[in-house]
């Protein structure tokens, strides 16, 4: 019959590095079970963490600290020491050792590596997600988008889904074209999530003329067509006024500042 260690597992935040170091552990012995169903994040209060000590001198226990506050760790380390409970603390004594070298204390903030790990993976997540909706290529997108953007071409849809997906916003977008149908997925968005975008006609050519240019393109087209413009702009406000999107006009404004606008009117949403 294997032996059994029951490990408490106690940190002010997740507590996943001590979970990683019992995974190292762990595998040195394949004859002993490590009981880590005792798992307690967020510990925050002395009479907290004096509670759940007591209840590892019950058990028997081994308490794997992460705590970073220093009042919290030195409470947890002299109750062990007072009642022989077998007490690794994770955290201080490498603080003690970065002190003596440098003669700098730590911030004691806990969960910052885990708030810059999630800030990270948030990021990239986003903008998976912004790749894999522009341009209208997977409109069942819309339904978990923090923001879908609607527009007519070079309204800089693509750009401003990248710029706020770097922000960690799930942002997807379509283009607004008379000849193509609406997907029917858009009539399930909330209103409050569609942003129309518009700019004035006249520079939306110089932006369509600059575009052609930049691919070797330079006779005229419907594209580029002043008239022709008009009319999806204003096709596209029919769009925006039918499922109530909010609408940003982009000719005088940079990435930047639209995409400011926008953060702006999802905190009332929240």
């Amino acid at each position: 019959m294997k032996k059994e260690i029951i490990v408490y597992s106690v940190s002010d935040s997740l507590g996943g590095t001590s979970q990683k170091l019992l995974s190292a552990v762990t595998a040195q012995y394949p004859d002993i079970i490590f009981n880590n169903s005792y798992r307690f994040p967020f510990i925050n209060k002395e009479e907290e963490l004096l509670d759940i000590l007591r209840d590892a001198i019950k058990d028997d226990a081994l308490v794997i600290s992460t705590l970073v506050d220093g009042k919290l760790a030195s409470v947890a380390r002299e109750f062990s020491q007072a009642h022989g409970l077998s007490y690794l603390d994770l955290m201080h004594p490498f603080f003690e050792i970065i002190k003596e070298k440098t003669g700098t204390d730590p911030i004691e903030v806990p969960g910052t590596l885990h708030r810059l790990d999630n800030e990270y993976f948030n990021k990239i997540s986003a903008i998976e997600f912004a790749v894999k909706y522009d341009d209208g290529k997977a409109p069942q997108g819309f339904l978990d988008s923090d923001i879908v953007l609607l527009g007519v071409s070079r309204t800089s849809k693509t750009p401003l889904s990248i710029y706020l997906a770097n922000k960690g916003y799930k942002v997807s977008n379509l283009p607004l074209i008379p000849e193509v149908p609406l997907p029917q997925v858009l009539e399930k968005v909330d209103s409050r999530r569609l942003i129309g975008l518009v700019c004035e006609p006249e520079k939306l050519a110089k932006i369509r003329s600059h575009r052609l240019d930049s691919l070797g393109l330079t006779q005229e087209t419907s594209y580029t067509d002043l008239e022709k413009i008009y009319q999806e702009l204003d096709y596209s406000k029919t769009v925006f006024k039918k499922y109530g999107a909010q609408i940003i006009n982009m000719s005088d404004k940079s990435i930047e500042e639209t995409a400011f606008l926008i953060e702006e009117h999802l905190k009332k949403l929240n």
